[in-house]
C-alpha cells in the first residue's frame, strides 16, 4: 500500500489477486501536464499495465490515462509508454530478480505525494489457480471473523 496521507489516483485491483507481491518500490513518473490533470480527476487505469525494463531504464507500458478535454490539440496519447524514475541500484535489483524465472514488475497504484505523482511498483510472482482460491478463502474467513467480532461488540 502507498504511504499514509497520500491521495490514490489509480489502483491495480487485480494485482493482489493475480500475483504474490514480494517487494515494493516507489517510483516517480515522467508525465505531461494534461496527464496530471486527467489523473487528478481519477481518469487513469492500471488494469493492463506492466513495467518494462530496458537497458538502464524502466517504462510503464499498457496504462491508460484518458485525454484531458480542456487540453485541446496539445493533448497526450492515452496509452503511451511513460518513463519511471528509479535509482540505478533499484533498477539493477529489479533486473536481477526479473532474470529469475517467474518474476515480473507490475504497477500497484498511482498516487499523489507532496504534489508529485508517484507510482508504486512491485516485484511479483504469478499465482496458480490453487493459490488464488486459498487467497479468496482466507479473505472470506477474515471478513466473517470481523463480522462476528462486530456482532459480539454490539451486545
Amino acid at each position: 500500500m502507498p504511504p499514509e496521507g497520500v491521495k490514490i489516483l489509480a489502483r491495480n485491483k487485480r494485482a493482489q489477486h493475480e500475483y504474490f507481491l514480494e517487494e515494493r518500490f516507489e517510483a516517480g513518473i515522467a508525465l505531461v501536464g494534461s496527464e496530471v490533470k486527467s489523473l487528478r480527476e481519477g481518469r487513469g487505469s492500471l488494469a493492463e499495465a506492466w513495467a518494462d525494463l530496458r537497458t538502464s531504464e524502466v517504462f510503464l507500458v499498457g496504462s491508460h490515462i484518458a485525454e484531458y478535454p480542456q487540453a485541446g490539440p496539445m493533448n497526450h496519447a492515452p496509452t503511451r509508454e511513460r518513463k519511471l524514475l528509479l535509482h540505478r541500484r533499484e533498477i539493477d535489483k529489479l533486473r536481477a530478480r526479473v532474470a529469475l524465472r517467474g518474476y515480473t514488475v507490475i504497477p500497484v497504484a498511482i498516487y499523489l505525494k507532496d504534489g508529485l505523482v508517484k507510482v508504486e511498483i512491485a516485484l511479483a510472482r504469478g499465482k496458480e489457480v490453487r493459490d488464488k482460491r486459498a487467497t479468496v478463502r482466507a479473505r472470506e474467513m477474515d471478513r466473517e471473523a470481523r463480522a462476528a467480532v462486530r456482532r459480539h461488540a454490539k451486545r
